[in-house]
């Protein structure tokens, strides 16, 4: 089974914080794409990690092709076609920006959502752009002319709570409103995840996917404790094993690739060590953060 999501990487800025360095990445099977990265690096402006820096924003860069893109032949050649780039930032201090990227194939059912709301212009989430695979017209068209207040829907959920919210049914009484629209197209599952920014604006990140195009084998949100001293797994999704509900058992500061994103507001990969036979790449911590304080880490066992 083919993930929604192909790669990740995050880039960290230099000691001199003129230049993103490369910090970590999982690549799969993309061996070509992963050596071209490594070698990289990016100032302000330049390429899709550099663009997010300048910007202070998520961005999605939905072709490639043309674009500013520094990668794209080496792109071409494992079948990547899309990247998000987010900038996390603990106040107005950058931390990392973190990169994801999502391939193409015919039956390709999904999308990236990026939403934002301008606080001195309307109470509403709109969609800033998204990436819709090649079966999502509909859906897509119907995403444009939605808005969401604060609380309804998968983003503003995500907003209000300014935590990952997951979806395992988008079609059962899930709060999805376009249950209807995404069930049509094969869209079954989606996580948003609330972005910081350098600005007053607000953004939140939506993946949507479906059976045939699992976004990750595995996501989980973990939450920090009362004492805010160590994180405490508050729900998550298996796609073999269901629904994740809490542990007792938290993770402390530095501990494994969950507890690294906590202890430094920043991204942490770990490869993956399955011997299932199947794609396994490894775990992926993102800090969501905001007005300068950890609210979760959201996992994502790819």
């Amino acid at each position: 089974m083919k993930s929604f999501i192909r790669a990740v990487e995050y880039w960290v800025p230099s000691n001199d914080r003129s230049i993103l360095e490369f910090g970590g990445g999982l690549y799969g099977n993309a061996a070509r794409f992963e050596a071209v990265s490594r070698g990289l690096c990016f100032g302000r402006g330049e390429g899709l990690p550099g663009q997010a820096w300048e910007a202070g924003h998520p961005i999605v860069l939905k072709q490639f092709e043309g674009s500013y893109f520094r990668r794209i032949a080496a792109a071409r050649a494992e079948g990547i076609t899309c990247g998000i780039a987010v900038p996390i930032f603990a106040g107005d201090f950058l931390t990392s920006v973190m990169v994801i990227f999502c391939g193409d194939d015919e039956q390709h059912a999904g999308a990236i959502e990026l939403w934002s709301n301008d606080p001195d212009a309307s109470h509403d989430l709109t969609l800033v752009d998204g990436y819709y695979g090649t079966t999502g017209d509909t859906f897509e068209f119907i995403s444009r002319s939605t808005a969401f207040r604060l609380g309804n829907g998968l983003p503003g959920m995500a907003w209000e709570q300014q935590a990952p919210v997951f979806l395992e049914d988008l079609g059962k009484g899930s709060g999805f409103l376009r249950a209807n629209s995404a069930v049509k197209v094969g869209i079954n599952r989606g996580f948003a995840v609330p972005c910081s920014s350098s600005g007053r604006s607000n953004y939140v990140m939506a993946f949507l996917s479906a059976l045939a195009t699992q976004i990750a084998r595995r996501v989980e949100i973990w939450r920090p404790d009362a004492a805010h001293e160590q994180l405490l797994r508050s729900s998550g999704f298996c796609e073999l094993e269901g629904a994740l509900g809490p542990l007792a058992d938290g993770v402390a500061r530095g501990e494994g690739p969950i507890g690294q994103a906590f202890l430094t507001g920043v991204p942490a990969v770990a490869r993956g060590v399955g011997d299932s036979g199947e794609r396994e790449m490894g775990v992926a911590a993102i800090p969501v953060i905001h007005q300068g304080r950890l609210r979760a880490v959201l996992a994502l066992h790819l």
